[in-house]
């Protein structure tokens, strides 16, 4: 039988993995949680199932184009990242955060006095499916990293960026001023592999639909 291969988030998400994991009897090779490792494949006691860590967006490329045939990705990137090759089957109730508009603390989100605005993001397709609802023209620049700075920088009017506790704008001097979504991470599949009905597939996704 051919392995079942899952793609998941690399970074802090895998601390909540942990516990989801265990509940499951789902058990990676050493290391799968070791930072310092350079190994992107990685196999558990599951003898049909690997897992391969990459970045969270490119989770739902890998899953996509079938490269995965199952994967874990928050639904912050499947707002950003829509395709009908992807076939979310459940909310896992982790990585829980929100994706919110952000600006320096001198800025107000009055919008009604605006027709064209520039926002810095890596959400590129959420930022224009939100402001063009509003009316309103958006320049979205699409940045992978260091969204903060965009704005200190006068690059853009707003950011569109993850949040969590808050901190990382407080000490950029900005503030949080509108949620767009919450996020959580899901479980999802690449549709050819969940029609074909597979087994090991099937029943990955009762025992995580139980944990």
């Amino acid at each position: 039988m051919k392995k079942i291969l899952m793609a998941v988030p690399k970074g802090r998400i895998l601390e909540d993995l942990k516990p989801l994991f265990d509940k499951i009897n789902l058990v990676p090779e050493k290391a799968f949680f070791d930072s310092s490792s350079r190994k992107l494949v990685f196999s558990t006691n599951r003898k049909n199932l690997d897992l391969v860590q990459v970045r969270s967006f490119d989770v739902a490329t890998f899953v996509k184009f079938g490269a995965a045939d199952i994967g874990i990705c928050g639904s912050d990137v499947l707002e950003e990242f829509s395709s009908s090759e992807i076939f979310p089957v459940l909310d896992l109730g982790i990585g829980k955060c929100r994706l919110s508009i952000a600006a320096k603390k001198s800025v107000k989100f009055d919008l009604e006095s605006k027709s064209h605005i520039r926002v810095a993001t890596k959400y590129v397709s959420v930022a224009q499916n939100y402001f063009s609802h509003l009316g309103i023209q958006v320049e979205a620049i699409k940045l992978n990293g260091s969204i903060e700075i965009a704005s200190q920088l006068n690059l853009c009017d707003f950011i569109m960026d993850l949040v969590s506790t808050g901190k990382t704008l407080e000490q950029n001097q900005m503030v949080e001023l509108k949620k767009i979504l919450d996020v959580s991470s899901h479980l999802i599949v690449n549709r050819t592999s969940f029609k074909t009905g597979n087994e090991e597939i099937n029943q990955l996704i009762k025992d995580f639909d139980v944990a």
